[in-house]
Order: C-alpha cells, then structure tokens, then sequence
C-alpha cells in the first residue's frame, strides 16, 4: 500500500467560484506547500486562472502538483451541458499540458494522475435534503437515464484528453445515497470511469466507509477524506432550511481526527483492498473563515500520521 497525502481548495472554503470572500489562489498554494502537500486538487472550474504558464509557475514555486481537476456542474440540466463539456476541455487541456509538474505514479496505482472528479451539484430540493435520503427527491427513470447520459458524456469527452474521470457521490447531488451510487455503476462501466469515494460523504449520507471502501474496491480509483462533527451533522441533516454548504459553514465538518470517523478502521480497510493512489483531505467550510484553514490542515496531517499514515 503506497498513498500519498494531498490538498483540496475546499479545506480554504473554495467551492463556488463566484463567492466574494474567497482567499486568492496564491495563498491557498502557498499555504498548501506550507502544510506539507506536495500535491492539490485544481478547485472548481474558474477558481484557478487557465494560464498554463501562470499556474506552472506558481506550482513550481511551492513544490506542488494537480492531483485532479473537478467538475462540480448540474449534470441533469439539458441546456448546461455544452457548458460543461468546454470546461472538461478547459480543465483537462490545462492539467495535461506538459509545462505542468507531474506526479509519481505510485506502484499499484491503477491509473495515472491527474484525474477529473466528475460531480453532479445546483439542485436546491437536493440540497436542502442532503443527508436525508427519506426527504430527498429522486429522479424518474427517464430522468435518470438522461442524466446518466450526460454523465456518461462528460467521463468520454474526459477519457478522449487522456484524463482519468472519477465519478464521485456528493452529498446535495442526485449521486449521492445508496441506491443512486449503485445504479450510476451499473449504468457507468469502469471502462469509462472509476470511483471516487468520500469517507465524509458516505457518513453524512448514512453509509459505513469502511464498508463501502472495500465493497467497491474493484472500481475504487481514488479517495477523499474527511470528519464529521457529529453535533453539527444531526442539526442541519434534521433542518430542510439549511443547505450542505450552509451546515458546512456551521461546522458539520471538522479536522480529522475530531469527528466521528474511524481512520484507523479506515487505514485497515484500505490496507486490505491494496489501495495504492492518492487520497486527498478535505473540510469544506466558509471562506470567510479560510485564516483557520493552515492550522486545521495540520491537524487533520499530524493526526493520519500519529494513526499510521505515512505522508
């Protein structure tokens, strides 16, 4: 079992490109090679400018390189999804391109990086019912055999750059609980795309991320990590007026090691599945509290080292 630790913007509160408290991008790498990354996700689309020579740059600088590029996009929409296929060309022409720093493939690793998480989000009935998969409306399915197809689109058009697509369950989204996750496998074959599974969001969706990891560890290409504050979780899970990101700002997610999830359990689990890759910590949180972001990032490193970890 060989993994490597990595970053995501979203430990600094970048989700939504277009939020006016958001902490320049500089920083967020510098703080990221701070911490002791050597590798961080790409953020959302329009976070991080497209400039090849700009972003290499300051890559370089702190030592860093992309892990993955993400797109975080409504995938159900008809009328978004020419969007959406220019920004999986967008993304996987600027993290392929050869100026970039490149990343170990690691021995056992089943793909090289970077990736593209492919992530469906924007549903305001899913979003306000996140968590909850009694209140949480589904689709019909004629619904969910078009919106399959454009997921299904978006990891072809991903494959045809050379980019890996890992399709990940996200809480809000409508591939999120258990009965979603496993008909988007039966529909996406693993030749078109792997699995990107999220200990954080299989809790807050009221799955067992021990379990999961080592039930699907035949399509498992990559890993998140995160905690949950289990206080927090059960007030915004129980309250429709408040949205996942909403609840993340309130503290539903928390430095590893200070919520509820068992990472030792999960380090045995991904030992015994062989799992070899990258993993990459997470807590999403308001940006306008991104100064505390450092200092929990560490929290969450130090706390996967003292349980066996190797960063």
């Amino acid at each position: 079992m060989a993994i490597q630790i990595c970053g995501a913007p979203c430990c600094w509160g970048v989700d939504d490109p277009k939020n006016p408290y958001l902490p320049p991008w500089k920083r967020v790498l510098e703080e990221a090679h701070l911490a002791g990354y050597s590798a961080i996700e790409l953020g959302p689309y329009g976070y991080l400018p497209l400039d090849v020579e700009e972003v290499s740059a300051e890559l370089r600088k702190n030592d860093l390189g992309i892990v993955v590029g993400t797109i975080f996009h409504d995938l159900l929409d008809d009328d978004n999804q020419e969007s959406v296929l220019k920004a999986v060309d967008d993304i996987c022409r600027l993290i392929t391109d050869p100026a970039l720093p490149k990343l170990k493939r690691h021995d056992g690793q089943k793909f090289p990086t970077p990736y593209l998480t492919v992530m469906d989000w924007g549903h305001d009935a899913r979003n306000y019912n996140a968590g909850n998969s009694e209140k949480a409306p589904r689709l019909s399915p004629d619904d969910w055999k078009r919106f399959m197809d454009h997921v299904r689109a978006v990891c072809e058009r991903s494959n045809q750059w050379g980019v890996r697509p890992v399709i990940h369950p996200h809480a809000g989204g409508y591939i999120e609980f258990e009965d979603e996750i496993e008909a988007m496998l039966e529909a996406i074959p693993y030749e078109v795309a792997g699995l990107c599974l999220d200990t954080g969001h299989l809790y807050y969706d009221g799955m067992d991320p021990v379990t999961w990891l080592k039930k699907h560890a035949d399509r498992l290409d990559y890993v998140h990590f995160k905690d949950v504050n289990d206080e927090v979780y059960k007030k915004v899970v129980n309250d429709d007026t408040i949205g996942f990101f909403e609840g993340c700002g309130m503290g539903a997610m928390c430095p590893i090691g200070t919520g509820s999830l068992d990472y030792p359990a999960i380090r045995q689990a991904l030992k015994d599945i062989n799992y070899s890759g990258y993993i990459t910590i997470e807590q999403e949180r308001d940006p306008r509290n991104s100064d505390t972001s450092l200092r929990d990032v560490k929290a969450s490193v130090d706390y996967l080292k003292s349980v066996g970890y190797e960063i």
